[in-house]
């Protein structure tokens, strides 16, 4: 068994720390201050684009939340140390967090993909912003509301009220630089235990998460998952370690 690093410890430290968080502050406040919202929802906060990295679950203890913590800090355990042990704190830190960021922009940037094509078309229709706000913030539809105006408050709605919380992307970003690094390593599903090595194994995990954000379709994860988030780090840690590995570590051993 590999040796916990230092800067893991210390991340699964800070996540279960947020996650008892959850617990124990009435009410949800606590997953409504540090949950990351979609910016034109009322509840979006700046530093969510950062916390939210940390939040796991939604505030009860259910097979659920627990099941996403676990699984997320087995998978820092298992793939961040190496990663850590080769690269040092300061690097690791950097992907860990630069993909975080990725995750969100690749999956706010397809949530406004969704979102202003028909916030456009209500506005177009004779709707107010204000009157969108209110049926989106109440759940309440307003009287002479049509039936092809009800559609597309229906679509902006899941939208406009969704919520991104977990490391996935984090750790996402760090899996795919563990494969720059360890190519020829031999990894399994849980679900599937079939040694396969992580050049093959890691894109095709992306690519199903692609598939899964794009048609809805789940295949190893919760329908709720933010799959475009778990595309978004495994590119950004890819490129990064691409662009470390042709340019800063021409002479160094990857395995």
């Amino acid at each position: 068994m590999m040796r916990i690093s230092e800067t893991v410890k210390h991340l699964i430290i800070i996540n279960v720390i947020m996650f008892i968080g959850t617990l124990f502050v009435a009410n949800g406040a606590f997953y409504e201050w540090f949950a990351m919202y979609f910016p034109k929802n009322d509840l979006f906060k700046p530093w969510q684009i950062i916390t939210h990295m940390f939040m796991h679950g939604g505030g009860d203890l259910n097979n659920l939340s627990i099941t996403h913590l676990l699984f997320n800090m087995f998978a820092l355990w298992m793939f961040g140390s190496p990663v850590e042990q080769v690269l040092g704190s300061k690097r690791f830190l950097f992907i860990y967090f630069s993909a975080g960021l990725g995750a969100v922009a690749l999956q706010l940037g397809y949530y406004y993909f969704q979102y202003l094509p028909n916030y456009n078309s209500l506005i177009a229709s004779g709707l107010s912003s204000d009157q969108i706000h209110y049926m989106l913030t109440s759940t309440k539809v307003l009287e002479g509301v049509t039936q092809a105006q009800f559609l597309e408050l229906q679509d902006i709605f899941q939208v406009y009220n969704a919520s991104m919380v977990g490391a996935s992307g984090c750790i996402m970003g760090i899996l795919a630089a563990f494969g720059m690094m360890n190519p020829n390593a031999e990894l399994m599903l849980i679900f599937l235990p079939i040694p396969i090595k992580a050049k093959y194994f890691i894109p095709g995990i992306i690519i199903l998460d692609l598939i899964s954000g794009v048609t809805g379709q789940s295949f190893f994860s919760p329908s709720n998952t933010a799959y475009m988030a778990h595309v978004g780090g495994a590119l950004t840690g890819f490129f990064i370690m691409w662009y470390w590995k042709k340019n800063q570590f021409n002479n160094k051993r990857w395995y």
